[in-house]
């Protein structure tokens, strides 16, 4: 095991050196979650060349949960960068670029879930209804304080089990972001025949999801904020957001479902919810 650390390593810091920048791997051949997010992150360092230099993305050797991503680029930068929701304790341990990711989409969530349990989400009208479900969450990720801190019981596991334990049981309803959940249905279906995308209800919760960096890596935080900045300027961003999320938002059919609203106690101060720039906003929700 410390030889196959001290390769990872060694294959990191190797990299680094070729002006190379390391980024979290999907956490399996399915895993499509993130394409648009290293596109965006490839388009945002492209922009900035003429000031700081060609830089090469290149994914981590091995896949990683978000949680282990984290841990990664905090206490060992062995990641250059990683993209994750935010909450206060995060935004205390690595370095936030506070420009919202997919335009803060994934504070909507709709979810998977076993078709046989369609009748009984058509009951669920308020969080005291939801309270009386199980959700289910990646392994690390930090929605789960999120639906905890609202009463909210959870169940973790690996992406990739989560759609068999969602078929076998183990818990209620699967939410994903809008931008997931109906290319997920597509790659999970012929698996999983019963899989279902829930025809009723819509949770949001305010969930902002940045880039971070190590707090000594300033330079590049300044950077890929800068190329962000010129990629709103320029239209290029929403270009991005919007070629890989319109045929999704407008599926999700938003203003025909029951909205549930969460608390996010876990916010910082600094989050930019006054910017529209920066964020999607649905048409009216009933």
């Amino acid at each position: 095991m410390r030889g196959w650390i001290a390769v990872l390593v060694l294959c990191c810091c190797s990299a680094l050196a070729q002006n190379t920048l390391v980024y979290p791997a999907p956490e399996s051949e399915l895993d499509k979650r993130f394409d648009d997010i290293i596109e965006i992150l490839q388009l945002a360092l492209e922009i900035t060349e003429p000031e700081f230099g060609a830089v090469t993305l290149t994914p981590f050797p091995v896949s990683l949960t978000e949680g282990r991503g984290r841990l990664l680029l905090k206490q060992t930068q062995q990641l250059d960068v990683i993209w994750s929701a935010t909450s206060i304790q995060l935004e205390e341990e690595l370095l936030p670029i506070r420009i919202p990711l997919r335009k803060g989409l994934l504070s909507y969530r709709i979810s998977l879930i076993d078709q046989a349990q369609q009748p009984r989400m058509q009951q669920i009208n308020k969080l005291a209804d939801l309270q009386s479900l199980l959700v289910g969450q990646g392994a690390g990720r930090l929605d789960s304080d999120v639906y905890q801190y609202n009463g909210v019981r959870v169940v973790t596991g690996l992406y990739d089990d989560l759609f068999a334990m969602l078929m076998r049981g183990r818990f209620d309803l699967f939410p994903r972001g809008i931008g997931e959940v109906f290319q997920e249905y597509e790659l999970r279906k012929g698996d999983y025949p019963e899989l279902q995308i829930e025809e009723a209800l819509l949770l949001h919760y305010p969930w902002p999801f940045y880039f971070f960096v190590h707090p000594s890596n300033q330079e590049l935080a300044t950077r890929i904020e800068q190329g962000l900045r010129m990629m709103i300027h320029d239209g290029s961003f929403d270009a991005i957001f919007y070629r890989y999320n319109q045929q999704a938002i407008e599926r999700a059919q938003l203003s025909e479902r029951r909205l549930i609203q969460l608390e996010n106690p876990f916010l910082p101060a600094a989050t930019p919810i006054d910017d529209p720039t920066l964020w999607f906003t649905p048409e009216p929700i009933r």
